[in-house]
């Protein structure tokens, strides 16, 4: 049957037979508790002495006599005697009574955080057509932790309670281990999402703010509300600033998930229909805006209809493309006008591809059949009446059902299921699959966040004791200031948060003089980024420090636009917001190797660590000389966190590279300067010297190349971003010479570029995999920049190559250059004036500043970071001395 036939009984048909899966439903009582606990609580949320009433409400009437037919009862049967047939049913065969209940139901997600006698979830597989998946409640997992450090004797309790470094001490080793356990679910296929229950415990009003801000509030709920009564509560998380921070916690978790690797497992809130522990208005989602729009990647789906609120939650699901609305538990707990009205006002809004199906099925498995068959009826009286008045067509109303019931909750879960008979029913409109396109920060994205500063947990497994902040200053050399780790807690307790400099400190020479855009009047602050903090080696004589990149700010924390970090982040936020297109950015660190040699008169001088050696070589020399401290090199930064993809011998003595893997810009940098100090480091401890001078001996010089790619997960056409790629490269070599005089700094710098040496050659050209042009193109959207060398800023650096880029981006500037797949020196006037390679890089550094000085439509997409970029390549000459045979840059 054509889709576009569908009539108003295939719309019944659909209805009736589309299998569901379950996105929200609890385990089975198993067998004995099954049979004592009181059925009368199936088709009812109220306990205790109100329950007795439930027995005169419609909900109660209606599953009566569903429950007749499901038995086998005549109609006048009461509710004595269908209680006592239950109990024969169960006595007979409980597993076929369960079996017809669960008719109909392909999968369950289910929330199986309830304590009892119940059934595993895997349990319920031999009921359904394909494996149940689990769905973590999240408090749950929180009391477990917690009952299980109080028998450790680690929770502080009683006349401990005094002692606030105990009681915080307790607080971070629980919030790690929770959030470690969280790690470990989102790691586990078996899991396909996660719940919070946080309305029953404290309301909805979850209150955010800074990691700072939400640990103090924790910790202060822990110490002053939870640890007093916690035995007698039996570890129950119920004061509000531990409940917000375990919400947020799991939410960090999940976003920075996604972007890491592209999943985002949903995260359910109950919301609205409860019983009387719950407060209802603080049920009412509306109130979790702030929530909303701070975690905007983790999927929320808000359960249980949010009954009496679904229209407030059906605007939620309407407005925000992550919170869907979840058409539960109302079956069978209100009656059929009730029902009806629920899925009317969801729909007034709410997409239905926004709309998912649950039972909230739990103990009893009545509780199913009673959800599934009034919530088929319900849609049944719905539908039906909207494509009787015309408002829906018959395929679109088959569609909107099986979306509901089937497609919407396999695609938001990645269950990767197909919906039976699919074929039989056209394809008017297409299911969108789980995409495959995923950004770079969700490929090689930063590690899981976490609402306990990241540094925190670093510092207590480590045992640190110092933290380096550091920062690069306009002459590209590193600075830095130590801290006890007691010291540092209290810089960041404050609500400042950094350092105050002085802004003349930008601009002096590594042997503290001034230099010309030295200007000693007025501060800036230098604010520690806490996502970059990365262990020192520990193997020298310091074993316990970690390092902290750090950006320029004013007094009220914003970032200064004279800060290159904070303007390479900017550029990079401009290409997502204008272009949708990210970046990633993978350098090779090109270093040469030393030893240090001391004359008589206490001069010192630097030789080459082998000598015998090539690009990609390990001659005897190499094994004897270098191997060991290469591969140490290695072991370091491993420790350090920092993976080398791959590492040889270059073609300069005493030369090597270490391939870094991609990364999102600013980090790029950061794991980049934090490796090369690692390095340094290393060499250092066995007395040897590693420098990234540009041309510390005669002949080959070190380059400090980078890899830049163009990705997007919104436009998915290849040939779409390879347009972008082209103007990106199409800016970038309009403006080349100009950006020399940021990548190439210094009047060495211009010693190492030549042409026929694996330079990059002085021509203003690009080539597939070219290496003698100053741009190589590795793929479509993969470009190397070669005229870079390790005595640049790295933020500045970049930020010019990407502002460059950008301009060709916004304007769509065509590649007109052609493709160059030849050595340019060997080609003609006439050959290179075809290919459009009509201009050379600048010779020198002076003519790198004039270029620079010229190019007034990049200074402006450079904006105001501009004065940083002068004042670093003003002060250039001053600080390097090129002398044979001799590295007066000790520091680089």
């Amino acid at each position: 049957m054509a889709a576009d036939n569908a009539t108003i009984e295939d719309v019944r048909r659909v209805i009736r037979t589309t299998p569901i899966i379950d996105n929200h439903a609890h385990n089975l009582l198993q067998l004995e508790q099954l049979k004592q606990e009181d059925f009368l609580s199936g088709t009812s949320e109220a306990t205790g002495k109100a329950l007795r009433d439930h027995a005169t409400a419609l909900p109660h009437f209606r599953a009566t006599r569903q429950l007749r037919d499901l038995y086998g009862l005549p109609k006048d049967a009461d509710w004595e005697a269908i209680s006592a047939r239950r109990q024969g049913l169960l006595d007979q065969n409980a597993i076929d009574l369960i079996r017809k209940c669960l008719a109909g139901t392909h999968t369950i997600l289910i929330d199986d955080g309830f304590v009892g006698t119940f059934h595993p979830y895997n349990w319920h597989d031999q009921f359904v057509t394909a494996p149940c998946k689990r769905i973590v409640r999240i408090e749950a997992v929180a009391s477990e932790i917690l009952h299980g450090m109080h028998k450790a004797g680690k929770l502080p309790i009683d006349i401990a309670l005094a002692d606030e470094e105990a009681c915080s001490l307790a607080w971070i080793a629980f919030i790690t281990a929770f959030e470690e356990a969280m790690v470990a679910y989102l790691e586990d296929d078996e899991v396909v999402g996660f719940k919070s229950v946080i309305c029953y415990r404290t309301g909805l009003d979850i209150e955010t703010g800074s990691d700072i801000e939400v640990s103090e509030t924790a910790l202060r709920s822990f110490t002053r509300h939870f640890l007093p009564q916690c035995a007698e509560k039996q570890f129950r998380v119920q004061t509000k600033g531990m409940n917000d921070a375990l919400v947020i916690s799991i939410g960090k978790l999940i976003q920075a998930a996604h972007q890491q690797n592209g999943a985002a497992k949903p995260l359910q809130f109950h919301t609205g229909l409860g019983d009387n522990d719950i407060s209802l208005l603080d049920s009412n989602p509306a109130v979790m805006q702030e929530f909303l729009r701070i975690f905007p990647e983790v999927p929320i789906v808000l359960l249980h209809s949010s009954y009496p609120y679904t229209r407030e939650a059906g605007y939620l699901a309407t407005v925000y493309e992550n919170v869907y609305l979840d058409l539960g538990e109302v079956f069978p707990q209100v009656s059929r006008d009730g029902q009806e009205q629920i899925i009317r006002q969801a729909l007034e809004l709410t997409p239905t591809s926004k709309l998912l199906w649950s039972t909230d099925g739990h103990h009893f498995p009545e509780t199913y059949y009673l959800a599934n068959t009034q919530g088929r009826c319900a849609l049944n009286r719905v539908f039906c009446e909207y494509v009787d008045r015309g408002d829906l067509s018959a395929t679109e109303a088959i569609h909107a059902v099986q979306h509901i019931l089937f497609e919407n909750s396999n695609r938001l879960y990645r269950l990767g299921l197909q919906l039976p008979g699919t074929s039989e029913l056209g394809s008017g409109e297409e299911v969108i699959p789980a995409s495959d396109l995923v950004s770079p920060q969700q490929r090689f994205g930063s590690a899981i966040a976490s609402i306990v500063p990241q540094w925190q947990t670093l510092v207590r497994k480590n045992s640190t004791r110092y933290i380096l902040v550091q920062w690069l200053d306009y002459m590209a050399q590193m600075r830095s200031r130590w801290f006890p780790v007691g010291a540092f807690q209290k810089l960041m307790n404050d609500r400042a948060g950094h350092i105050a400099i002085s802004k003349g400190n930008l601009g002096t020479t590594p042997n503290d003089h001034m230099s010309s855009v030295c200007h000693p009047v007025g501060s800036i602050y230098v604010e520690p980024d806490l996502e970059s903090i990365r262990l020192m080696t520990s193997s020298g004589s310091v074993k316990d420090a970690a390092t902290i990149m750090a950006r320029f700010t004013n007094i009220a924390g914003e970032p200064l636009p004279i800060c290159p970090r904070a303007r390479l982040q900017s550029l990079v936020q401009k290409y997502q917001d204008t272009n949708a297109i990210d970046f990633l950015v993978g350098f090779e660190i090109e270093v040469s190797l030393c030893r240090t040699d001391m004359s008589a008169d206490g001069l010192r001088s630097f030789s080459p660590l082998d000598t015998n050696h090539a690009w990609g070589t390990l001659s005897d020399e190499q094994y004897v000389d270098s191997l060991e401290l290469i591969t140490s090199i290695v072991e370091a930064l491993a420790r350090i966190g920092v993976e080398v993809e791959q590492f040889h011998s270059e073609a300069g003595a005493g030369q090597y590279e270490f391939v870094l893997p991609p990364l999102p810009p600013v980090q790029a940098v950061d794991v980049l300067i934090q490796a090369r100090q690692c390095i340094q480091q290393v060499g250092a401890i066995r007395d040897r010297r590693a420098t990234y001078h540009p041309l510390p001996f005669p002949g080959i010089g070190t380059a400090a190349h980078a890899h830049i790619s163009l990705n997007s997960d919104i436009i998915s056409s290849t040939s779409k971003l390879k347009v972008a790629s082209e103007s990106f490269a199409a800016g970038v070599l309009e403006q080349l010479p100009a950006i020399c005089a940021i990548t190439m700094p210094q009047p060495i710098s211009y010693g190492r570029v030549a042409d026929d040496s694996w330079t990059g050659g002085t021509w203003v050209a690009w080539g597939t995999n070219n290496r003698e042009t100053p741009l190589r193109r590795v793929n479509d959207t993969r470009w190397e920049v070669r005229c870079l060398d390790g005595l640049a800023n790295m933020y500045l650096a970049l930020a010019g190559v990407l502002a460059a880029g950008l301009m060709g981006v916004a304007n769509r500037l065509p590649l007109e250059m052609q493709d160059c797949q030849v050595n340019p020196t060997k080609l003609s006037q006439m050959e290179k004036e075809a290919l459009g390679v009509t201009r050379r890089l600048p010779r020198s550094l002076e003519e790198a500043l004039a270029t620079f000085e010229q190019a007034e439509e990049y200074h402006a997409c450079l904006d105001r970071c501009r004065h940083a970029t002068s004042s670093h390549i003003a002060g250039a000459h001053i600080l390097v001395s090129p002398k044979s045979n001799g590295l007066s840059q000790l520091c680089r």
